[in-house]
């Protein structure tokens, strides 16, 4: 006889699909886009900023809770997926959906109410290209996937800065390519230590279709592209020579450690350094950025 599922067991499942990783990630990007415009601008509004934190939270879990009830059949297979609630049977199909499009329409009205046109587009589009472009379409079909993905995954830094700045200038500009190319090393660190189970599911990611040492060339080339992007902004006024150097020397680092994989002698290994390294630079961004147009 089957045991009935718990309040509280529900409640987690709940929690879990909105994958909090990839939410506070994102929503941490977020405010730093917020923090890096408020700065340079020197206008910083706490219930403006309060509604792009809630908002944003609200439209990245919704595209998380559609992803997980779209990649069902995929995390079935997957070694670090199969105990999500969306496999288990914990939350149905027609309960994720109609989840989803709670979070979303709640985002959303926050984000149109207290903040601006510019916030709210930039939500649904990166909404519709998280779990339609990459979710749905890409990542299924093409080793560009990754690339669809990282579009997506740059658009909450773009959404904090677009509430302060209310249009597309140059620093929205860098702060997406910022994100953007960051998530290239990141992934694709991912996809060659897991790059069996990948194959299993039938994910045409890069590891799997053009091979590790290829993988490993293109995660140097996109940690350079990253390091480069970050640097912009000091030469575009949006922040100080302090974050100028410690972004160099950080940035310098991880080039060395990415310049490493060519010749390690166990890649899945250097993989997984490139990877923790990733979470620890995109924690530093954060900070800096967040900082960087207050200091000299």
């Amino acid at each position: 006889m089957t045991r009935p599922i718990t309040f509280s067991a529900r409640a987690r499942a709940y929690y879990q699909l909105i994958k909090p990783g990839v939410m506070y990630g994102n929503v941490l990007t977020g405010v730093a886009g917020y923090l890096l415009a408020a700065g340079y601008f020197g206008r910083f509004d706490w219930i403006e900023f309060i509604a792009t934190i809630i908002g944003m939270t609200g439209v990245v879990s919704a595209a998380c809770v559609l992803n997980n009830y779209l990649d069902q059949d995929i995390d079935q297979i997957m070694q670090r997926t199969k105990k999500r609630p969306s496999v288990t049977g914990v939350v149905s199909g027609p309960a994720m959906v109609a989840y989803s499009l709670v979070l979303l329409v709640v985002g959303t009205a926050i984000l149109a109410t207290w903040t601006n046109w510019l916030v709210v587009a930039i939500g649904l589009i990166g909404f519709v290209t998280y779990v339609w472009l990459y979710g749905a379409l890409s990542k299924r079909r093409s080793l560009h996937g990754t690339l669809v993905g990282s579009i997506s995954g740059a658009f909450p830094i773009a959404g904090g800065y677009a509430a302060v700045s209310g249009a597309v200038d140059p620093g929205l500009v860098i702060v997406f390519l910022i994100l953007f190319f960051w998530q290239f090393p990141e992934f694709y660190s991912i996809s060659i230590y897991r790059r069996k189970e990948y194959a299993a599911a039938h994910i045409p990611v890069i590891s799997v279709v053009r091979g590790v040492p290829r993988t490993v060339r293109w995660i140097l080339i996109n940690t350079i592209l990253y390091v480069v992007s970050t640097l912009l902004l000091t030469p575009f006024g949006y922040t100080g020579w302090i974050y100028f150097v410690v972004m160099l020397v950080a940035g310098l680092y991880w080039i060395v450690i990415g310049y490493q994989g060519l010749k390690a002698p166990d890649q899945e290994v250097w993989s997984r350094r490139m990877f923790k390294h990733s979470m620890y630079h995109i924690l530093l961004l954060c900070v800096m950025l967040s900082v960087g147009p207050l200091l000299p």
